[in-house]
């Protein structure tokens, strides 16, 4: 009797955008090796997707002899799907246990597993009610992998839809899961992704200012993908005590750096940026999260607007309200905040603009910046370049010189040129 094989595609809500993803498989009367050979027909080999990129995730074939035979733990959330062989996503969790795969946990970021937990929300440790994997926290005080929780590891798999900007916390994991992995001869695979915000600019980090939000000197995006990101780590020896990771990067296929096309993502990479457009203007927008101004957090456009109550000129308005999984404590809730809807979205640049004519139309400008935005940015420069009046054409030129170093260093780790 042919194996009953029940998959559970993953679908989106029309309430809050996030994906409900789980699979099941029921083998009766069948070998356990044909089971797994019909499985591997119905993973992809190739993506349905309209630009034809195939993911390092959905090329099992090249990392499925590895593990089979191993304790597995993946380094996941929502981002981490595949398509099957009928063009419909299916979370790389449920693919690989229906593969028999002994994952035995899963490592969640930011946002947690599901990506339901709001920007600097608590991630707590549990287990998924789909599938009954212990899910381990890697945010707030376990940031980084503990001995404990390595110990029964033989290889992780690393898969996170990152979007190219330092202050994105899943590189910052990334550098604690290699630091944990060198340390306890535990083998990383990368399964890697496209950048949709694939350009270089913004301040290069000072290494007073590092924190979760930005680990390397690096600017403020990098143009590299997970994979190249990981080989950078490795190869520039930031990791404690210089230790290497022992570091396989599965590649994507059919894409590469530049390309006219910007890839679109298949999920949302977390809870506040729901739309291309938002995940365009984010790298822009998130330096006003070092402000008094709101970027929509609580509303259904976060991240594709701004504004604060002491903005004037304008007749747009918005009033943040508590949305849970996303925003569940919004700054301004329940007050009505006025600000900017057409916000222009420069191809392959910041746009510092908005950013500019705000803080010196501003009557308080000694409250305009908190102590967050020298964190995103990196340095103290360029706040103090803001507030001494330089315009963006002069602030973008000082940062050149570090640019052009940082190519030449990001040159050597690149594998999609």
């Amino acid at each position: 009797m042919i194996a009953k094989v029940k998959i559970f595609f993953l679908k989106q809500s029309k309430k809050d955008k996030f994906f409900n993803i789980f699979a099941l498989y029921k083998p009766q009367k069948m070998k356990k090796s044909l089971i797994i050979v019909l499985l591997l027909s119905l993973v992809p080999l190739f993506s349905f997707s309209q630009s034809g990129v195939v993911t390092g995730a959905e090329r099992i074939d090249e990392y499925i002899n590895f593990i089979k035979a191993k304790k597995v733990a993946i380094v996941t959330n929502q981002t981490g799907v595949v398509h099957n062989a009928k063009g419909e996503l299916v979370h790389l969790l449920d693919t690989l246990l229906a593969l028999d795969v002994n994952v035995i946990k899963v490592f969640s970021p930011e946002h947690g597993f599901r990506g339901n937990v709001e920007a600097g929300g608590v991630v707590k440790n549990s287990v998924d009610s789909k599938t009954g994997i212990p899910i381990v926290s890697l945010y707030g005080k376990n940031k980084k992998p503990t001995v404990e929780q390595m110990k029964d590891c033989d290889v992780i798999l690393f898969d996170l839809q990152d979007v190219g900007c330092r202050f994105y916390t899943y590189i910052s994991t990334l550098h604690y899961v290699m630091e944990a992995c060198a340390e306890n001869n535990c083998k990383l695979i990368v399964l890697d992704r496209p950048n949709p915000n694939d350009y270089i600019d913004g301040p290069v980090l000072e290494p007073k200012f590092k924190s979760f939000v930005g680990m390397h000197t690096i600017p403020v995006l990098h143009a590299m993908t997970i994979g190249e990101y990981a080989r950078m780590i490795n190869g520039e020896r930031w990791l404690k005590n210089s230790v290497v990771c022992d570091l396989q990067v599965v590649k994507i296929l059919n894409w590469k750096h530049n390309m006219e096309e910007v890839y679109q993502l298949p999920v949302a990479p977390s809870p506040n940026l729901q739309t291309p457009n938002a995940i365009a203007l984010y790298p822009s927008l998130c330096f006003f999260e070092g402000t008094i101004v709101s970027v929509g957090r609580g509303t259904d456009t976060p991240f594709e607007i701004i504004g604060y109550p002491g903005y004037k000129d304008t007749t747009f308005s918005f009033t943040p309200r508590a949305i849970k999984g996303v925003s569940d404590n919004p700054p301004y809730k329940g007050v009505k905040c006025y600000g900017i809807q057409e916000l222009e979205n420069r191809i392959k640049e910041l746009n510092f603009s908005f950013l500019i004519r705000i803080y010196q139309n501003e009557e308080r400008k000694s409250e305009f910046f908190t102590n967050f935005f020298d964190k995103l940015a990196g340095t103290d420069k360029l706040r103090k370049q803001i507030e001494s009046g330089l315009s963006e054409k002069e602030i973008k030129s000082s940062w050149q010189k570090d640019i052009e170093k940082f190519k030449k260093i990001r040159s050597k780790y690149l594998l999609y040129e």
